[in-house]
């Protein structure tokens, strides 16, 4: 039998998405970014067409008003949670043969940066009320700094899994090794730097994603100011180097928030069953990216949603999500 994380474009029996649920996390753009994350759930949940969403609130008030935002087919659930980042403090499903399993890797707040109740506890939770077995794993991880191909390939940052502020006893052969037992991958591909003042180190999900075995797609700059065009470039090389295809995307560009170049990017889109949903930001490359996209999602529709109040929370819509695989 193959033990295997399945790559996100194998169906979905469920996505869990974390919902904003304190002001004092978001402040002024607590609301807009509800806003923003309740039209994420409902495009995933396309009517029915889709997959079923598990919208996870962690206050009554915010329950209650998400259930004003959301389609009646999306599930309000009231849990004991944090942040919104379901990616890092969820659970992860892999295969075994026609068996699924869950992992519940160790997180601690992005290398102690951020840490609230319930992040450390929701993943086993998740994974139980889903039905799945689940395994406590004995080392850091957080779901957005890996993607995978679902053939046993996988894409992470230096940036971030060497980061000593996760693992400081592991070293390159040590985490692959635990990649192979808890994750089923067995060629990583090691790209170097992450996004300028991204503060997960680096997460992979806002630089390389896989759209098809061995497959990936990368920005490219198309601006003469764009903070991450090196990244890009030197992103794109490895890629390439490592035997990949890889498809260029646009990059968002440079773009700010409160005077500082923030990590947005196109490619912290999620694959559900019947959309790609893709932050967008009013960058003039908003159309193209979308347009660029399109084709390699054949029988998915492209679906572009402002995600600019989420993104001062630290993420994006694929950040906030996490699925169960059927």
């Amino acid at each position: 039998m193959t033990f295997r994380m399945p790559a996100e474009w194998a169906t979905h029996e469920r996505v869990w998405i974390g919902f904003p649920s304190f002001w004092g996390h978001w402040e002024a753009p607590y609301e807009d970014a509800q806003r923003q994350i309740a039209a994420f759930a409902n495009a995933v949940w396309d009517g029915g067409n889709g997959e079923t969403v598990h919208l996870i609130c962690g206050s009554d008030d915010a329950a209650r008003f998400a259930r004003d935002l959301v389609d009646p087919g999306v599930k309000v659930e009231r849990r004991s949670i944090g942040d919104v980042w379901l990616r890092d403090t969820g659970c992860i499903t892999v295969m075994n043969g026609g068996q699924r399993l869950a992992r519940d890797f160790g997180f601690n707040g992005w290398g102690n940066r951020f840490n609230f109740d319930g992040d450390q506890t929701i993943g086993e939770e998740m994974a139980r009320e889903a039905g799945l077995a689940v395994t406590a794993c004995d080392w850091i991880l957080e779901g957005g700094s890996i993607d995978v191909d679902g053939e046993g390939q996988a894409v992470t940052t230096t940036d971030c899994l060497l980061n000593p502020n996760r693992n400081p006893t592991l070293d390159k052969a040590a985490i692959e090794d635990r990649l192979a037992r808890d994750l089923g991958i067995d060629r990583l591909l090691w790209l170097g730097d992450g996004l300028a003042n991204d503060h997960t180190d680096g997460h992979v999900d806002n630089l390389a994603r896989y759209v098809a075995p061995n497959h990936l797609v990368i920005p490219e700059a198309r601006d003469a100011d764009d903070p991450n065009a090196a990244v890009y470039a030197d992103a794109r090389k490895r890629a390439e180097d490592f035997g990949c295809t890889v498809t260029p995307l646009p990059s968002v560009g440079r773009f700010e928030q409160n005077g500082e170049a923030v990590p947005a990017s196109y490619m912290n889109f999620y694959i559900g069953n019947s959309t790609v949903v893709v932050p967008i930001y009013g960058s003039r490359h908003d159309d193209a990216a979308l347009a660029e996209l399109e084709p390699l999602f054949p029988g998915r529709k492209i679906v572009g949603l402002h995600a600019d109040a989420v993104l001062t929370g630290g993420g994006s819509f694929h950040c906030s999500s996490q699925q169960v695989p059927v």
